[in-house]
């Protein structure tokens, strides 16, 4: 049985500059102060496991513009705008597929080879735009859930809960309850890419943490990890266009 660490996590949200935020809140035992990380994961909050939340909360909005500025510099690496008409090339398990919009009574997706056909009865940008990212999201559920209940099999753990998620900052997160949230923005990556971050997050259901024991599983999982984690890092903002 593996050791249980003195931790507990979970992934909250808060308003923070006028919107709300997500972020993955890890409360430990013996901590005295909180602790704020901005990395490609997004925000990630320690503190003390009988600190209240207001307090918490509190806290973290003292560091409002510190925070604010590190996942725009996250963000703002170049993301490419997106048009949404006939001809245009998008993203999907790391190859392109080419956007085909012809008329239709009701909305419809589907792609058929190297071609993404979207139906919609008006072919302006919204509309499109929806068909697409609705598209997307159904994708994401079938492709991302297998994933993770592929890998957890072949990780000797019992299959989480998994969720999709709309999250712009994070790939994904774990929490105590044995949930596991997946941005479905994620599906646009290579597989072996969603493979790093589908164990990285397995990962967490032995350790809550960043420790060396936490990276030590995820090498036990993903082989390479390293370097996935490096080509997810310099390539993220190809896959958060919309």
């Amino acid at each position: 049985m593996p050791r249980l660490d003195l931790a507990l996590r979970d992934t909250r949200r808060m308003a923070l500059g006028g919107r709300e935020l997500e972020y993955s809140l890890v409360r430990r035992r013996g901590r005295r102060g909180v602790g704020l990380k901005v990395d490609e994961n997004g925000l990630t909050v320690s503190a003390p496991i009988t600190m209240p939340i207001t307090r918490i909360e509190e806290l973290v909005r003292e560091s409002e513009r510190w925070i604010l500025r590190k996942i725009e510099e996250w963000r703002g690496r170049q993301i490419p705008e997106v048009r949404w008409e006939e001809g245009t090339w998008l993203p999907y398990l790391g190859r392109a597929v080419e956007l085909r919009i012809s008329p239709a009574p009701r909305a419809r997706a589907a792609l058929e080879g190297e071609a993404l056909r979207i139906g919609v009865r008006d072919p302006g940008p919204e509309l499109v735009r929806r068909a697409v990212v609705g598209w997307y999201k159904r994708t994401a559920r079938e492709h991302l859930g297998e994933r993770v209940a592929t890998l957890s099999e072949a990780a000797g753990v019992a299959p989480p809960k998994f969720l999709l998620s709309s999250a712009m900052a994070r790939w994904g997160s774990c929490n105590s309850r044995r949930e596991v949230r997946l941005a479905w923005r994620l599906v646009k990556a290579p597989t072996a890419l969603i493979d790093y971050v589908v164990c990285h997050e397995l990962a967490h259901l032995r350790h809550m943490n960043h420790s060396a024991a936490f990276w030590a599983e995820v090498g036990r999982q993903c082989e390479d990890y390293e370097r996935k984690r490096a080509e997810l890092f310099a390539t993220d903002h190809l896959y958060r266009s919309f």
